[in-house]
Formats: C-alpha cells, structure tokens, sequence
C-alpha cells in the first residue's frame, strides 16, 4: 500500500470518528433517557408490587383481628371500620355483610353489599354476588323493592338469573299466586343453563305443588351449581 492510500486511509477514519462522535452528541441524551427509563419502569413495577402486597397483607391483618371478635356487634363494627381497596375489597366486604347479618343490622348489610356492586375495581361476579345477596336481605323490609331488584337479576344472561327467578317463585307463593310461581318454576327446569342440583330443588318443589313436570332432557344441565345460593 503506498503512503497516498494509507493517508488516504487515515482521514476516511478520521472523518467518521467525528461523525461518530458528533451523533453521539446529538443524539446519545435518547440512548441515555431511553436506558433511565427501563430502569426506572422496572423500579416503579418492583415498588408498586411490594406496595400493593404491603397492603393486602395489612387489610388480611386486619380482617382477622376484626373477625377474632367473639360479640357479632363488636365483630361488624370492626369489620366495618377496616378500609377496603383494591380487587380484595369484594372478601372483605361480603365478610363484613355477613356480619352486619349475623349482628341483626340488616339496613346495614344490604347498605354494605350496594356498595360493593358499584365498585369498578373488583370482578364483575362479586358485584353480581352482591346484588343477588342485598335482594334477599332487602325484601325482608319491603317486598316490593326486593322483587324490583330480583326481576333485574332474572334478565337472561345474568349469571345468577336462575337462581332469581327460583326467589320470584318463592316470592310469588308467599304472596299465594300459585300459578305465577308454577310458571317460574317451569321455566327454570326448561332452560338449558339449569344445574343438575337446582333442577333437583325446582322440581321436587313443582311435585309438592301438584304441579305437572315439563318434559325435558337433562344432558344440558351442569354437575353443580356455580354460584352459591345464600
């Protein structure tokens, strides 16, 4: 190689060692801000996880000392007083429901669990859980409130429809209207979504009645009930 081409050499590496380190200038604050922030996501997730068990181990905590209360009145007022946040409000809400039941404040059970179906932060099936259950608290006060909440409950596709409707039936024999709760019942053992366990129940229930059975077939009924019937 003669001199020409190795000084020819030496200033293209020259060149692009400035151009190099001119793009490092320019441009290297994105490499470095793009490196702050990874390490930094990564921090904020390891904290907001540590955080967040922080205080499901505190609400948990809490829970148990509240239910260690041997009085039910002492045991709701605690239960009561312990903050609820967070997906695991909807376990410490229905607890403290039970509770306020158990305690004789029925006002104050169906007030907790309406509260809860209008929490956005738990999953869907407590919210529905809740209202199943303030309906059969609340109807104890006003029977025409608590079939109004019912009857919402029974829209087909709500997972605890059937389970609604069984109460209407109830509720339609206390008031003596045998037909209308005959007609409940029958519909109930016709769908398709009944468990083995409530078609059991409604049917065994339609023969102490009088009332004649439909004919239908049993393959589409589920081995048990999914939601639990209070």
């Amino acid at each position: 190689m003669s001199d020409a081409d190795s000084f020819i050499n030496e200033v293209t590496e020259e060149v692009r060692r400035d151009r190099l380190f001119g793009l490092m200038k320019k441009y290297g604050w994105i490499a470095i801000l793009a490196v702050i922030l990874l390490v930094g996501g990564a921090a904020w997730t390891e904290y907001s996880r540590a955080r967040d068990r922080a205080a499901a181990e505190q609400t948990g905590d809490a829970l148990l000392a509240a239910l260690a209360n041997s009085e039910p009145a002492a045991r709701a007022a605690a239960l009561d007083a312990v903050p609820q946040a967070g997906a695991a409000a909807a376990v410490g809400l229905l607890i403290t429901a039970a509770a306020q039941e158990e305690a004789g404040e029925v006002a104050a059970a169906t007030a907790t669990l309406d509260s809860l179906t209008t929490r956005q932060d738990v999953p869907a099936i407590y919210r529905d859980l809740a209202a199943f259950k303030a309906a059969m608290l609340d109807a104890g006060n006003d029977p025409a409130a608590r079939r109004t909440r019912l009857e919402a409950l029974a829209t087909p596709g709500q997972p605890f429809a059937l389970l609604a409707q069984e109460r209407l039936a109830l509720a339609d024999l206390a008031a003596g209207d045998r037909d209308a709760a005959v007609t409940q019942l029958t519909a109930i053992v016709q769908d398709a979504a009944v468990s083995e366990s409530l078609r059991d129940r409604v049917q065994t229930l339609m023969v102490a009645l009088g009332a004649p059975l439909p004919d239908v077939a049993t393959s589409g009924a589920t081995s048990d009930e999914t939601p639990t019937n209070p």
